[in-house]
């Protein structure tokens, strides 16, 4: 559902961040591998009020396949002018299962089914899939930001979770229906959050 109507269901470690999308399109295979761009934030002009648009790419999602289909979710009401571009698998002509991990939009998590309008925006959830979303988030400009960024990286390789990078600094790990998220971060020491290196969240 779009940002403003989403009910956010979550445990919640430190603070939130926001970041986000562009528009609806079937989009081929492309494999691709990366430690930490795979996803990116563009600006792709002016939009229809004062604020351009600030869109979140996914570039290597978790659920690429042969035929993607690109939504997008609205930000706005968090973020002005920002929107989240989701890849989905088109199941139906008015149905969508999500093939990412999203960043930013709340209550949308890996295999959920949604609904959108006529400009691709999301406008519900129809079926959730049980899978939560574990997010982290590491502060840009702290001094060991690249170590618990490689820390990140190897213990979600080690615990075989499929995951998702934004520029580095953001980790969306998928986590499967029965999914222990301690396995994820459990090489990150418990002061990180209290210091201001990181912050945590899941969301379902």
């Amino acid at each position: 559902m779009t940002s403003r109507s989403q009910r956010r269901h979550s445990d919640h470690r430190g603070g939130h961040h926001r970041l986000a999308a562009s528009h609806g399109a079937a989009e081929g295979a492309r494999p691709r591998s990366s430690r930490g761009g795979c996803c990116r934030i563009s600006r792709s002009g002016s939009g229809s009020g004062r604020y351009p648009i600030t869109i979140v790419t996914h570039e290597d999602p978790i659920g690429r396949g042969p035929a993607n289909y690109l939504i997008h979710a609205d930000l706005s009401g968090r973020q002005d002018g920002w929107r989240e571009r989701l890849w989905t698998r088109q199941i139906a002509e008015d149905r969508f299962e999500v093939a990412c991990l999203p960043f930013f939009t709340y209550g949308i998590c890996y295999r959920d089914v949604v609904t959108i309008d006529s400009n691709h925006l999301v406008t519900g959830v129809l079926e959730k899939s049980g899978h939560r979303a574990l997010r982290v988030a590491l502060v840009t400009d702290h001094p060991d930001r690249d170590q618990l960024h490689e820390l990140l990286h190897g213990s979600t390789i080690e615990a075989g979770l499929p995951h998702e990078w934004l520029q580095g600094t953001y980790l969306a790990v998928d986590l499967p229906p029965g999914t222990d998220p301690t396995a994820a971060l459990e090489k990150i020491p418990e002061a990180s959050a209290q210091t201001g290196t990181l912050h945590w969240e899941i969301d379902s």
